[in-house]
């Protein structure tokens, strides 16, 4: 069977270990937690799905569970980003959600996920109970058609109350007047559409690029890190290019990535950096920060000027999600692009950060290099790097024991002043740069994480890390 929840949910290979059967006794499992609970006695269900392969198939399977074992479903009528499932959780009270989506994962997984009563990702409480619940109970289900017939299944457009709420958080005042030129880079998932209808009204000019359904996503992963934007690269160099910036959303549009004018990258930290300024000084609102272990020290800096709380989690936004529950949150955020806001609920959501990117710009009436160029005059530079290793299941086990055993005592010539191993393992330097090495939730894979004052010294400890790492 081989069903086991990450940090984001369930994902396998698509006939694989994700099969029609698998759905089912997930979906199974998922009836079996949620139905008699104190909290959920007369459970509604909503369920999305995205443009993988045969996700509204699976979509459509999840239902016919979940309505045979008396949870009623809110089966979306089409494709929707993450954050639209989440939403109509919050919007309409419901009991909770699942989404068909692997989110960033290669194109030949495909996942599903689980959202909470709170409108956000389920905690591991949560998931491990569904664990063990799988197989417990023989599957229940209920032909679509019946299910539709019976009232227990119904169609739902979760988009229209999503964009009305989006509409009105952005402050579209600002925007009136501006003249951003802003590309956005759907990675053929299924934000495409969004950002241009969250910004309708304003004098933005908005392109769109790797736009529609391909399930092969144009032969990359859609996840938004460098390796994946080859496109948007070639055309923010281009000294033709008119564009401000560059949004880019991964496949189900939870996540942000960006590239700025020149051709460079611009990952979730300094966009999560960025917003946390915007909040501060241009919305004037206040509250704590959470940050990953794998995020910019950037935004330390920040929430120590402006005597801001600040959290700092394991990777995984279910950590993130549960500080927004329980403290006020102003901003929190992954290194991987997932980023939650204050005002609107414990969950990502890559169209409404991207908008929000634009506002600031026009705010500030600055574009983006200038804003990056005050913000580094003040702060410091911060270079950040990644790569990702397949890794033999093998090695794992002995590699964190050996960093937790006999961790490095310098990297590159500097001298590790601390090390935290609340998430794989990460050595600070005497100059705040850091070099992290962990094993990935979602996927069979090394991520080693580096952040510098320069790029070229990033890159050497992500070497130091590969050959630390491929030494076992």
């Amino acid at each position: 069977m081989g069903i086991k929840f990450g940090t984001d949910g369930w994902r396998a290979i698509i006939s694989d270990g994700f099969t029609f059967e698998n759905v089912r006794i997930a979906s199974q499992a998922v009836a079996d937690y949620f139905v008699g609970t104190e909290h959920c006695s007369v459970p509604t269900f909503v369920i999305g799905y995205d443009w993988r392969f045969m996700s509204e198939k699976y979509a459509e399977l999840a239902a016919e569970v979940l309505a045979a074992n008396g949870i009623k479903v809110l089966l979306s009528d089409k494709a929707v980003p993450t954050p639209l499932v989440s939403f109509t959780i919050k919007n309409r009270k419901l009991s909770g959600g699942l989404m068909l989506s692997a989110s960033h994962n290669p194109p030949y997984y495909n996942g599903l996920k689980i959202k909470a009563p709170y409108a956000g990702t389920a905690d591991e409480g949560i998931t491990k109970s569904v664990e063990s619940l799988l197989e417990k109970n023989p599957v229940q289900s209920m032909e679509l058609k019946k299910g539709i017939e019976s009232g227990m299944i119904v169609l739902a457009d979760l988009k229209k109350d999503y964009m009305k709420f989006a509409k009105a958080y952005i402050d579209l005042k600002h925007l009136k007047n501006s003249k951003v030129n802003v590309l956005v880079d759907c990675m053929h998932g299924v934000g495409d559409g969004y950002i241009p209808e969250i910004l309708k009204g304003a004098k933005i000019k908005i392109t769109q690029m790797r736009t529609g359904r391909d399930p092969l996503f144009g032969g990359v992963n859609p996840e938004p890190i460098p390796k994946n934007l080859e496109a948007p690269f070639k055309v923010m160099r281009d000294k033709k290019s008119k564009y401000d910036i560059c949004i880019v959303n991964d496949g189900d549009a939870d996540r942000i990535g960006a590239v700025i004018p020149g051709g460079k990258f611009m990952g979730a930290g300094q966009i999560m950096a960025l917003l946390l300024l915007h909040f501060i000084e241009d919305r004037k609102w206040k509250g704590g920060v959470v940050k990953t272990v794998s995020n910019t020290t950037l935004i330390d800096l920040i929430c120590k000027k402006y005597k801001l709380k600040l959290y700092e989690t394991p990777v995984g936004f279910k950590y993130i999600c549960r500080l927004m529950l329980d403290e006020d949150i102003l901003i929190g955020g992954e290194e991987s692009g997932g980023i939650g806001v204050k005002n609107y609920m414990p969950e990502r959501d890559g169209m409404l950060l991207g908008a929000l990117l634009v506002e600031m710009m026009a705010y500030r009436k600055k574009g983006i290099l200038e804003i990056l160029k005050d913000v580094e005059k003040e702060y410091g530079a911060f270079r950040y790097q990644r790569i990702d290793l397949d890794y033999a299941d093998e090695k794992k086990k002995k590699l964190m024991e050996l960093l937790k055993t006999n961790p490095p005592k310098e990297v590159c010539g500097k001298r590790v002043k601390e090390t935290k191993s609340s998430d794989g393992h990460k050595f600070i330097m005497e100059d705040n740069s850091w070099l992290i090495l962990r094993l990935s939730g979602t996927e069979p894979i090394l991520r080693i994480y580096a952040e510098a004052p320069s790029e070229k010294l990033a890159k050497s400890y992500l070497d130091f890390g590969k050959t630390l790492a491929l030494s076992m």
